[in-house]
């Protein structure tokens, strides 16, 4: 059992060991020793779900990353192939079973696709040769997996897109045509629709095992159609009523293009910073490892580690737990706090002066000193991140992006941004400010957008004519439309602007961004109280369908609200949510008055970077 999943309203242990008996059964199905060939993408997901000591019971004595050429020595009885359904793979997989059939003895191989078996990749293991070769060909729906208590993730990848982990944004802003298309149907329409289908299959399985959820309310056409999807499913399972007492009372669908701003803007909490600069991949966090090399006396500062230090960031740390929601500029008193905590409890041992007493304190030492590494980690990362956050580009920088969001110079060229295409500084930083100009001036006047774009080009390459398609797609950079700017509404009625914001003690959601409050986590927190009817203008404004839909439960399972009672929502990002958003909605959690506790469940964990680079098309 992970702990860590289980602190909240909803144990989401239930769903990680109902993920863990699926992969059991399947390994158990391969009798005998086991190497497993790893696809490189899914061993952070799997990771999350299944420590190496899981596979070990089940006879998994070696495992590999999925290479071309020839397999490495192993003496075992099955081979198996755990990949995501993508064709260069299949050409691998042909290469490795080919070279293992001629080394001898003869293998089981088995095949596992993750998270569903396609019939193009099964045609091109057959074109190769090798299809027969495996004995069992199966997948393994690996939809939400639980990254924390409150957190879920499908860690989707775009399947049209570019070679990277991040989700394409893009596919979430085209047409949607035909739900039913054939598997295999060609380009990003196929992709499309799968996406959305395995949000929905999550989904239904989440109403398996914690109960139907009787509202669901949604904004955006992907959320519709997700929505659709869940109802169209249920009613293929009216045989099987569920029986189980609902733990969720709403779930809310949002599609990421409904707020395109909070991903772009910079996010200014511990964790969101971490993830700015570092970046956090299923959990994890490399660092540079002279911060925390142990300072030895005469040393001179020689033989420092020059690997990465690899941290795990989740609530099962008591101190990060604590300070990974605050604004950065109030972790430092937390940290400062809990230094002196520390080292007063271990004072103490001066005063232990019985056996009983002695026998305490060592009791307490374990926990103690874990304290105490936690805290010189953390001090460590976050004078790293201090040492970004103190420059002056970093000052300036987030000085332009706040005036852009409180409405200030967004309909002219900004001679910032200028400054950094003439230093070439990094095109993803550029891209960013861009985007975030145009998407708080609802578009760019003509003659501003045909400017920064041709300086882009010369600067960077015309390589990247491809990449500002993709963006304009997206909607992120576009011309402004009939000449008017709809963002000064929408940040006026959902107030996405506060001038005096308390980053110590915080009152509103906007203190992740230090004055932006996200407009994704604002309309959670309206749809709570009042409702959506009182900002039904704005709703109109902002891109896509807003629904309500209701599922019936039996008079058995009606729930009964005691008072005092909070309700638990299930908010789903469609296109991704960044770690701001979600500090934004744990605040709203936390509220003695708020009346309402939120889980996240998101296809991908993204930043403003992240998201650009899976836009960006690589150049030729």
């Amino acid at each position: 059992m992970a702990a860590h999943l289980s602190y909240g309203r909803v144990n989401l242990n239930v769903l990680r060991e109902a993920v863990r008996r699926e992969l059991r059964e399947f390994l158990d199905k391969c009798a005998g020793s086991k190497a497993i060939v790893w696809d490189e993408y899914l061993t952070g997901p799997f990771g999350l779900i299944a420590q190496y000591s899981l596979l070990k019971e089940h006879e998994v004595e070696k495992m590999f990353t999925l290479k071309g050429s020839r397999l490495p020595a192993a003496d075992v009885k099955n081979i198996i192939f755990f990949v995501r359904p993508r064709l260069e793979l299949m050409d691998i997989i042909a290469e490795n079973v080919l070279s293992e059939d001629r080394r001898g003895p003869a293998r089981d191989f088995h095949i596992l696709f993750v998270p569903r078996r396609s019939l193009l990749c099964e045609q091109r293991l057959k074109d190769l040769g090798v299809l027969g070769s495996f004995i069992h060909r199966e997948e393994y729906s690996l939809d939400l997996i639980p990254f924390d208590g409150d957190l879920l993730s499908m860690e989707s990848e775009s399947a049209f897109k570019l070679e990277n982990n991040c989700f394409t944004v893009l596919r979430w802003f085209l047409p949607y045509n035909n739900v039913n298309q054939p598997e295999g149907y060609e380009c990003y329409l196929e992709s499309d629709q799968t996406s959305l289908y395995h949000a929905a299959k999550g989904l239904m399985t989440l109403q398996a095992l914690y109960g139907t959820i009787p509202q669901i309310f949604g904004k955006g056409e992907c959320a519709r159609q997700v929505a659709n999807m869940m109802i169209r499913m249920k009613r293929e399972f009216t045989g099987s009523q569920n029986s189980i007492f609902p733990v969720f009372d709403n779930l809310l669908l949002l599609d990421r293009n409904v707020d395109l701003l909070s991903p772009l803007a910079t996010q200014l909490t511990y964790e969101g910073l971490i993830d700015e600069i570092y970046g956090i991949q299923n959990s994890y966090v490399k660092l540079p490892p002279e911060k925390f090399a142990p300072k030895k006396q005469g040393d001179g500062g020689k033989d420092l580690p020059t690997e990465a230090k690899k941290l795990q960031l989740n609530s099962a740390e008591e101190l990060y737990a604590e300070i990974r929601d605050k604004n950065f500029n109030a972790v430092g008193s937390v940290l400062s706090k809990k230094a002196k905590v520390i080292s007063a409890a271990f004072e103490e041992r001066h005063n232990a002066k019985t056996v009983g007493e002695i026998k305490q304190f060592v009791s307490q030492l374990p926990h103690m000193q874990a304290a105490r590494g936690s805290l010189a980690n953390h001090t460590s990362i976050a004078e790293l991140i201090k040492d970004v956050t103190t420059s002056e580009d970093f000052f300036d920088k987030l000085t332009v992006e706040q005036e852009f969001m409180s409405g200030i110079d967004t309909d002219k060229v900004n001679s910032y941004i200028e400054d950094c295409i003439a230093q070439k500084h990094p095109l993803i930083k550029v891209l960013r400010l861009v985007c975030l100009q145009s998407v708080c001036n609802s578009g760019l006047k003509q003659k501003v957008l045909d400017y920064y774009k041709r300086e882009i080009l010369q600067t960077y390459g015309y390589e990247h004519i491809l990449t500002l398609h993709n963006l304009e797609k997206a909607g992120l950079l576009k011309p402004q439309m009939g000449g008017r700017n709809n963002y000064p509404t929408i940040r006026k009625t959902l107030r996405l602007w506060m001038d005096d914001v308390n980053e110590q003690n915080p009152t509103d959601i906007s203190y992740v961004y230090s004055g932006y409050a996200p407009l994704s986590v604002r309309l959670a927190q309206l749809l709570s109280r009042p409702g959506w009817r009182s900002i039904e203008e704005v709703l109109r404004i902002l891109p896509g369908p807003h629904f309500e839909e209701r599922q019936p439960l039996p008079t058995g399972l009606q729930k009964k609200r005691q008072p005092g009672e909070n309700r638990v929502t299930l908010i789903f990002f469609l296109g991704g949510v960044t770690f701001a958003e979600i500090a934004a909605l744990r605040f709203l959690s936390q509220l003695e008055d708020g009346g309402t506790e939120y889980v996240i469940a998101t296809t991908k964990l993204i930043n403003g970077a992240s998201w650009i680079e899976s836009l960006m098309e690589k150049p030729f």
